[in-house]
């Protein structure tokens, strides 16, 4: 699951462009189950946020947390980091303010989704979940996975 916290100030987004931001983002991550990608939008009031010891209302702090996938090498983290700045860029660069992006890959041993450990990457029972878009039981059997719905 990738966690995406964004802490801002009130107003700084519409309604519209956090589901804009959202869809953004979660096509970048099209070949895990959509519902894996969770994009929370934290506002924090004003008399709250402070960046370098000052109030600031045009400032966006992202906090990303990856469990279904980790990087393998710095490569690829630079990677990922160019393909998410530019997603965001309509609503970071284009619209005049700073931000700030933080991805820490997180230990998948200590995940669950609806109570079940989620399957492997890659294999019948993760092709099953992006298919489904849900987490569902399932069970090994031969050739294969079988959902226990």
């Amino acid at each position: 699951m990738p966690l995406h916290r964004f802490y801002i100030p009130p107003n700084l987004y519409t309604s519209e462009e956090k589901a804009a931001i959202a869809k953004a983002i979660t096509a970048i991550y099209s070949s895990l189950p959509l519902f894996y990608v969770v994009v929370l939008f934290v506002e924090v009031p004003k008399e709250n946020y402070f960046v370098g010891g000052e109030r600031n209302d045009r400032f966006l702090r992202i906090v990303i947390q990856h469990l279904a996938r980790q990087f393998a090498d710095d490569s690829r983290k630079r990677d990922f980091m160019n393909r998410y700045e530019t997603a965001l860029d309509p609503w970071t660069k284009k619209k005049g303010i700073d931000w700030e992006i933080q991805v820490a890959d997180m230990d998948p041993v200590s995940w669950n989704e609806n109570g079940i450990q989620p399957p492997l990457p890659d294999t019948e029972a993760e092709k099953m979940w992006k298919e489904l878009n849900k987490a569902v039981l399932y069970e090994p059997e031969k050739g294969g996975f079988k959902a226990k719905l």
